[in-house]
């Protein structure tokens, strides 16, 4: 990579296939001609990190220890200075933590901060709120990717709301064609079912805040009401094996397809009759992104961001958080109406394609580096 850019450093908990990290990739992949980027992670590189290394990028693994450990702030100091990093983009708040906290041992570059979801259940804190007021200066910004995300910053983390800016999540729309027989066709041959099975797919990591117990519990129901319907669950994570068993038994192992951590998601979504996601919190979730540039009709938990994303009735239906019945209600009205899904999901598209594209999004980082750079060399 050239040394002729300004240097920013993406601060991350680990490069993996999330909503997160691929944006922090996309970013350093389209602002290349302008900046160069460092990848700063606190818990291993990661499959994602690996592919960005191979690029050409510095990924850097910063090897953080359970509990607080102060030495990853060291480290991240040593890494701004080695690599001339002029700005650290956090993302998400332990990031933040060390890189805050990185300048108190010296270094000195400002901080945009961006929080792209909240832990739940989500309380304020008053040690973090007085954390957050010694560790951010007045040259840093903040960045929230919904207005749900945005609020807990102001209620829990104690940030004034003047210092958050609202920068929604994006997609690149053309990546994530809308599904038409022969993408359908293709897809559903990928995943071995044919064309006049009922599919629902959600793409989540297995993770508590997904909540794939509802999911399961959710389609469980569905089955009742539609013995051919097939669930396909793309991710991987800490709680795969015991969604498993639940789907043993619940009687529904059978019917549910384990598709794995996938890198064709966009050539999948098209098998699908129903997206769904059972979290129990979310920031703007860039799979529902990606489900409704399919052309995908929604069924998801209203929690968080996903009633920014979803018009309830008009491009999805929305249920509350860890409700098995209304959600398996609401996936049973759509898989019995394909006309009433037709028109969500090109709803859902042209939704889309007004307000959450991957341009909108890098214009206004692109912005805030601009006007970040400017005023600490000025």
């Amino acid at each position: 990579m050239n040394q002729d850019r300004p240097a920013v450093g993406h601060v991350l908990h680990r490069l993996s296939r999330a909503g997160a990290e691929v944006l922090a990739g996309d970013l350093a992949r389209k602002l290349a001609d302008r900046y160069r980027f460092v990848f700063l992670c606190l818990d291993g590189v990661g499959p994602l990190g690996q592919e960005l290394a191979a690029q050409g990028y510095v990924v850097v693994d910063l090897k953080r220890r359970p509990g607080l450990d102060r030495s990853v702030a060291r480290r991240l100091r040593e890494a701004v200075r080695e690599h001339d990093i002029g700005l650290l983009h956090a993302h998400q708040y332990t990031p933040f933590f060390y890189s805050g906290l990185s300048r108190r041992l010296g270094s000195s570059p400002p901080i945009l901060f961006t929080e792209h979801g909240r832990h739940y259940p989500d309380r304020r804190r008053l040690r973090r709120v007085l954390a957050n007021r010694w560790l951010l200066k007045r040259t840093d910004r903040v960045s929230a990717v919904g207005r749900f995300v945005k609020q807990a910053l102001i209620d829990n983390e104690g940030i004034g709301e003047q210092r958050v800016e609202l920068i929604h999540n994006g997609i690149d729309p053309d990546a994530f064609p809308p599904a038409e027989p022969s993408s359908r066709a293709a897809a559903r041959g990928l995943i071995g079912v044919d064309e006049d099975t009922p599919v629902v797919m959600q793409v989540a990591r297995f993770h508590p805040v997904k909540d794939h117990d509802t999911a399961v519990r959710a389609f469980a129901r569905v089955v009742d009401a539609m013995p051919d319907a097939r669930l396909c669950l793309i991710g991987e994570g800490e709680r795969r094996p015991a969604i498993e068993a639940l789907c043993a038994e619940l009687g529904i192992y059978d019917h549910v397809l384990f598709l794995g951590a996938r890198n064709d998601v966009a050539a999948l979504l098209p098998a699908a009759d129903v997206f769904m996601l059972s979290s129990v919190s979310e920031g703007v979730s860039v799979t529902l992104l990606e489900a409704m540039a399919t052309g995908l009709p929604i069924a998801a938990t209203g929690v968080g961001g996903n009633g920014e994303v979803i018009e309830d009735t008009k491009t999805g239906l929305l249920s509350s958080r860890g409700d098995s019945h209304a959600l398996a209600d609401n996936l049973v009205a759509l898989l019995r109406s394909p006309a009433r899904c037709r028109a969500m999901g090109s709803a859902g598209r042209a939704r889309l394609e007004a307000r959450f594209t991957q341009t909108r999004m890098h214009e206004a980082y692109t912005e805030m580096y601009r006007q970040l750079f400017s005023r600490h060399c000025g």
